[in-house]
């Protein structure tokens, strides 16, 4: 299976440099199920492999000039304080066993999965369903831009999307795209690599709270090659995106994470306390 992990893990990067999102809320499920990595781990493992794929993602965005970075920087820093936060103190005061009646446990493990197959669903929806982007704004330049800054709702929300990147490990774009086109009013591709920087902050900064707690726990080797190949498959999706339609591909890979979030949850709530 680790060579299936290996390729996927191409995949993931394939589908960020190809939608500009998506890869990775399959990052976990690939470190789970394909190179066996503890679910816990595997959030904290994911949070840097996002982190660094959306950071090249971001750079090569922002020499498009399509990154804005005062929108970036407002959304971001409550964004990265809730998830070093999380990461730090949270994750870690979660019991082992959340939930025991009679044999059945809801382990810490078992609810990080849980709700990440949530976090699956909810994003597949958001891809399936499309973007409402009106054509003429998308490649507007950052410079001539007038926005209006809904301060209180970008901070809540910046804060949620850090809560949930620190537990479940995913960069949250499905998330944070809708809030800042609709709190900040930009244009959706600007939007989009406007999310990556927020996304590549927030998940390294994550990371750092891991490193502090359980760095001698984590496989470095493995940590590398995997985001090695990741990196890999951002320059191939970027080069494919150049002839391949974004938002057909978008639909077709929100059914395929809605599948595997379906799929997650019936293994994991159901199967493995049937069996």
């Amino acid at each position: 299976m680790i060579y299936a992990g290996y390729i996927a893990s191409i995949l993931i990067g394939i589908t960020l440099g190809l939608i500009g999102g998506g890869g990775s809320i399959l990052t976990v499920p690939v470190l789970v199920y394909l190179l066996g990595v503890e679910p816990v781990m595997a959030t904290a493992y994911s949070l840097f492999i996002v982190g660094i794929s959306s950071l090249i993602g971001a750079y090569t965005k922002f020499k498009e000039g399509l990154v804005h970075l005062k929108t970036s920087l407002i959304f971001g820093i409550p964004s990265i304080a809730a998830v070093y936060v999380t990461r730090k103190f949270i994750l870690p005061a979660i019991p082992d066993v959340l939930l025991s009646i009679d044999e059945f446990q809801v382990t810490k493990p078992l609810f990080l999965m849980l709700l990440f197959a949530i976090l699956m669903v909810f994003a597949s929806i958001s891809m399936i369903r499309g973007d409402k982007e009106k054509s003429g704004n998308t490649d507007m330049d950052v410079k001539h831009l007038q926005l209006k800054f809904n301060y209180p709702l970008i901070l809540i929300e910046g804060t949620v999307v850090g809560v949930l990147t620190g537990l479940v490990g995913a960069g949250g774009g499905f998330l944070i795209i809708p809030a800042l086109v609709m709190l900040s009013k930009l244009p959706m591709k600007m939007a989009v690599g406007s999310s990556l920087l927020i996304i590549a902050a927030k998940s390294l900064i994550g990371f750092v709270g891991d490193i502090q707690t359980a760095a001698s726990q984590m496989d470095w080797m493995l940590l590398i090659i995997v985001s090695a190949l990741a990196i890999v498959g951002i320059f191939i999706g970027n080069r494919l995106s150049l002839n391949i339609n974004g938002n057909k591909l978008k639909k077709g890979f929100g059914w395929f994470v809605l599948t595997m979030g379906i799929y997650i949850l019936i293994k994991e709530g159901f199967l493995k306390h049937l069996f």
